[in-house]
């Protein structure tokens, strides 16, 4: 290949290369369980979440980029009192750069690293599988819910606002899919913070 060809193509390939979408180049979004088996189901009880069942000790990742809001390494609950306060267990929940808030919990084991106020990237361990709280007992999962940002302590809207299915869909094949234009219209349609519920025996 002539000096001019050799031009030509190293031109050509550049071109290439920078009109990669950012999304092709870099998701955004991953799946939340890496590195081991893992199944969720469809459906869940009386609000919008799931539960991602997976071996015990299996990583937990932030599915995006953001900011850790809230940490718990103490697994406070009691089946007597099944308060909602508790009934997670050991939880994470980070604010995305798309401004949704990402909980998971029932966690196992959570790094020291991670500390409210601590950035994150895509793809970071934030914990790992267990069955800690109202979970204790059954198959090892972790709860994973869709919301706003709210004040420290507001379960019942910590736990899930939105149906989470479509983005676990999306990010398992690779897509980018952002719940946030979902969780804003909940989020205005019942506002910032609806009342909690009362005498709820669920997590």
């Amino acid at each position: 290949m002539k000096q001019g060809q050799l031009k030509a193509a190293a031109i050509a390939l550049l071109v290439m290369v920078t009109t990669v979408s950012p999304a092709q180049a870099a998701p955004n979004y991953v799946f939340p369980i890496v590195g081991c088996d893992y199944t969720y189901a469809k459906a869940h009880h009386d609000y919008p979440a799931t539960d991602i069942l997976a071996k015990a000790g299996c990583r937990y990742v932030a599915v995006t980029s953001g900011v850790i809001d809230e940490v718990n390494r103490v697994d406070s609950w009691s089946g007597k009192t099944n308060l909602g306060v508790d009934r997670g267990g050991l939880y994470v929940s980070f604010i995305g750069t798309d401004g949704v808030r990402y909980y998971a919990s029932h966690l196992r084991t959570i790094p020291q690293s991670i500390q409210p106020g601590v950035e994150v990237k895509a793809g970071r361990l934030l914990g790992t599988v267990g069955a800690t709280g109202s979970a204790r007992g059954t198959k090892p999962h972790i709860h994973f819910g869709l919301s706003w940002s709210t004040p420290p302590q507001t379960w019942w809207v910590r736990r899930g606002m939105v149906w989470p299915w479509k983005y676990l869909d999306a990010w398992k094949a690779g897509k980018d899919l952002s719940p946030a234009k979902e969780v804003e219209a909940k989020r205005l349609k019942i506002g910032d913070l609806p009342p909690e519920p009362v005498n709820e025996k669920r997590k």
